[in-house]
């Protein structure tokens, strides 16, 4: 699965615990009618994915759903979800431009000089 948009957050390298378990949080703030703010967490390797991001940048990240059952200290079963990036891909070029591809330049067009007015043009309009 993926998802996209503008990068909101990204939080530094937590570790945890006594393996050095580690886990970086970002927000993606979809570009949609309703705007969503949704956390993506990286662990372990893939946190450093995000060392060549920053706020405010347009990025495509895959991710995995990730679901676990906790059972509290009075027996009561909990459920948890959590979003996983695993990749993250940039959608902006160099020019700022995003998702357009180039255009020719003008001189790349040869121009129609053998058009005449009464010519049959077969365009409805």
């Amino acid at each position: 699965m993926e998802v996209q948009g503008k990068i909101k957050m990204i939080d530094e390298t937590k570790t945890y615990g006594n393996n050095g378990f580690r886990k970086r949080e970002l927000v993606i703030t979809t570009e949609e009618q309703y705007p969503q703010h949704i956390l993506v967490e990286f662990v372990q390797d893939k946190c450093d994915l995000l060392n060549n991001y920053s706020v405010g940048q347009m990025v495509k990240v895959s991710i995995n759903l990730r679901g676990r059952e906790w059972v509290n200290p009075q027996g009561e079963t909990k459920y948890f979800n959590s979003v996983q990036g695993w990749r993250v891909e940039n959608l902006q070029t160099e020019g700022g431009a995003e998702n357009m591809p180039p255009v020719p330049p003008m001189e790349a067009f040869e121009p129609a000089d053998n058009l005449k007015e009464e010519d049959h043009d077969d365009l409805p309009f």
